[in-house]
């Protein structure tokens, strides 16, 4: 499959009838107008687009240069989103992102990554096949030049960990992608968090924007719960709130 054909499939798959009203139903708990949300891992722009819809500014980051472009013909006259075109990291330079040319969703700039994924059930025929050095920011640059976030939602197969580590204040919540054939990195997420000061934590399996718990956990009750997940499982995305009705599955008064 060639890149166009991927992205097109990205297109119909995340712009999908009803997928819209779903996202700003669940990103509704987080953001409110004129808030500033970070979507790291842009890819096609569709959860960019769903905090506008909310009224919220957007700080879009998204490395790739065929979807930085897309998201420049999407987005390029809409004043409340800023589009970055580089990679997220522990500190400011340069990195190589791996590009998988029929799966743009799983670029990533972690060799481990791709180690972790050879032969893992699920990943049979992924293929990391070019590769291109870009520039690293980080969290506290973005945040010094566009501002505070008051959500930050981060998606970067594998490289999690080190765009955490650029990160030096507790936004109101933040969200991280994790993997079963990369727990460790989900761990070391966590870890990261809790030093900033997070103590509530919820997670939603694959895209399902559905909480797994009722409550938040604490860090080492979410932690638990990755680590018991079936491979089978795959991926999900953790969430961690200072105000821990926002990641409860009933959100609470005044959320």
């Amino acid at each position: 499959m060639t890149t166009a054909r991927a992205i097109g499939r990205s297109l119909r798959t995340y712009y999908a009838p009803g997928q819209a009203a779903r996202l700003d139903a669940f990103h509704r708990c987080f953001l409110g107008p004129e808030e500033l949300a970070f979507d790291i891992g842009a890819h096609v722009g569709d959860r960019a687009a769903s905090f506008r819809r909310l009224g919220a500014r957007v700080v879009a980051v998204e490395p790739q240069p065929r979807l930085a472009r897309l998201l420049r013909l999407l987005f390029g006259r809409d004043a409340g989103m800023a589009r970055v075109a580089a990679l997220v990291g522990a500190a400011p330079g340069e990195a190589v992102l791996r590009l998988n040319t029929a799966n743009p969703t799983v670029a990533t700039a972690s060799p481990d990554f791709i180690a972790a994924a050879d032969g893992a059930p699920g990943w049979e025929g992924q293929s990391w096949d070019a590769e291109i050095t870009l520039p690293v920011t980080t969290l506290d640059a973005l945040a010094a030049t566009h501002g505070r976030p008051a959500l930050i939602k981060i998606d970067v197969e594998g490289y999690e960990a080190a765009a955490l580590a650029g990160l030096s204040f507790a936004p109101r919540t933040l969200s991280f992608e994790f993997t079963t054939i990369q727990r460790d990195i989900a761990f070391a997420c966590l870890d990261r968090l809790s030093g900033l000061g997070f103590s509530a934590f919820n997670a939603c399996l694959g895209e399902s924007m559905a909480f797994a718990h009722p409550a938040p956990l604490d860090a080492a009750g979410i932690a638990a719960w990755i680590a018991a997940l079936p491979a089978e499982a795959n991926s999900g995305d953790v969430y961690a709130s200072l105000e821990p009705g926002r990641i409860a599955r009933t959100p609470g008064p005044g959320v």
